[in-house]
């Protein structure tokens, strides 16, 4: 029968949890996660974190927009409805590409911004219907949390209270 438990430290400032944060990591001991209301600067650094990859995604999805920008503008300008405006025909998609930026951009922004705004809420299981991970709902609102897996409940306790936590919580894995 194994021991394991899960230990939530929660704060009341992001600054006492900063300081808990360094110090657990002082000690050794591994945070599995933490939950907070807003971003906390240097929070990402202080856990180890990698960066994240959505830039490359970010990337990826506004080549997708300037892609489908071209195809539109070449299909619906030169091949599906070719007009002749302001007496400059539209032989070929190149010579009259400066009229299309505007469009090409718009989309290129269009579709970076909603696929990375679908990427996040996927990847952090976020969509319609998924399970709530939050393990206690004041951290939306006004309190930081630590989340801990380990078999050392009292070591970790007293780092906790140390560093000026308000509430702890143990719970069987």
């Amino acid at each position: 029968m194994s021991s394991t438990k899960i230990i939530y430290g929660l704060y009341g400032d992001d600054d006492d949890m900063m300081h808990g944060v360094k110090a657990l990591n002082d000690k050794g001991i591994k945070i599995n996660e933490v939950y907070t209301p807003f971003p906390v600067h240097g929070l990402d650094k202080a856990l180890g974190l990698r960066k994240t990859r959505i830039s490359d995604a970010a990337f990826i999805y506004a080549l997708y927009g300037v892609c489908i920008g071209i195809i539109l503008t070449w299909y619906v300008m030169n091949h599906d409805w070719p007009q002749n405006i302001g007496g400059k025909p539209s032989f070929d998609w190149a010579h009259n590409m400066p009229a299309f930026v505007d469009p090409i951009f718009e989309l290129m922004v269009f579709c970076s911004a909603h696929l990375m705004s679908l990427t996040f809420l996927f990847r952090n299981k976020m969509y319609p219907g998924a399970k709530p991970q939050n393990p206690d709902p004041r951290t939306t609102d006004d309190k930081f949390m630590i989340e801990f897996v380990s078999d050392d409940v009292e070591t970790i306790k007293q780092v906790l209270i140390d560093t000026g936590v308000e509430e702890i919580t143990v719970k069987d894995a």
